[in-house]
């Protein structure tokens, strides 16, 4: 099948609507309308990261009302009220998100409005993205708590929306350290354990 990519018109912007209607045998992102492709697809250590940290997570969250979900699964930030598949321009697909409000995801085809948190964990195709265009449509879209894992310096960095509604410098934790989460009483995260994971440290070059 031929990729959508020689398909695209690199001057239109495009909406969910046209997302839906492209092949599952790619992944796909759009912000502000402009699709970036998310192949290749994650490694080993990037798997065992997020399985470690969504368990933790789920673990913390049995019988609790917020719901922690792991990629695939999109992500939709309508603007104001326009809900319309063929209004939305901004679909992402984060590693890990944590959603309380239930009405977002009501239509059961993924999360429409800001997860309470999203956690991205980079890879060297989707870094620059992550760090900076990312960040963007997070802070834009008022999601609480933006969390960057870094595999290679085993590191992971909060950014959290101030009451300006923008995000501050970001708090930074190290692979020893246990994240106290803000909003989630009793959730701490153990880094040691995330990123005792990995599999490879010498694979670490091509998380």
């Amino acid at each position: 099948m031929e990729s959508i990519a020689k398909k695209l018109d690199l001057n239109k912007k495009y909406s969910y609507a046209d997302y839906l209607t492209w092949s599952d045998d790619e992944r796909w992102e759009l912000i502000d309308g402009v699709p970036y492709n998310m192949s290749p697809s994650p490694t080993i250590n990037h798997q065992e990261l997020s399985m470690e940290l969504s368990r933790q997570i789920a673990t913390y969250l049995l019988n609790k009302p917020c719901k922690v979900y792991s990629a695939p699964l999109d992500v939709r930030f309508p603007k104001g009220k326009k809900k319309n598949d063929k209004e939305i321009f901004d679909v992402v697909q984060p590693d890990i998100i944590i959603v309380c409000d239930k009405d977002k995801l009501k239509d059961n085809r993924g999360c429409l409005g800001a997860p309470d948190i999203v956690i991205e964990i980079l890879s060297p195709s989707t870094a620059s993205r992550d760090v900076i265009k990312k960040r963007r449509l997070y802070e834009k879209n008022k999601v609480k708590q933006y969390w960057i894992v870094d595999p290679h310096e085993k590191e992971v960095y909060i950014y959290k929306l101030q009451n300006n509604g923008t995000y501050g410098n970001p708090e930074e934790y190290m692979k020893s350290h246990k994240i106290k989460v803000d909003g989630f009483d009793g959730l701490v995260i153990d880094l040691s354990l995330v990123f005792s994971s990995l599999i490879s440290q010498g694979a670490l070059e091509d998380s």
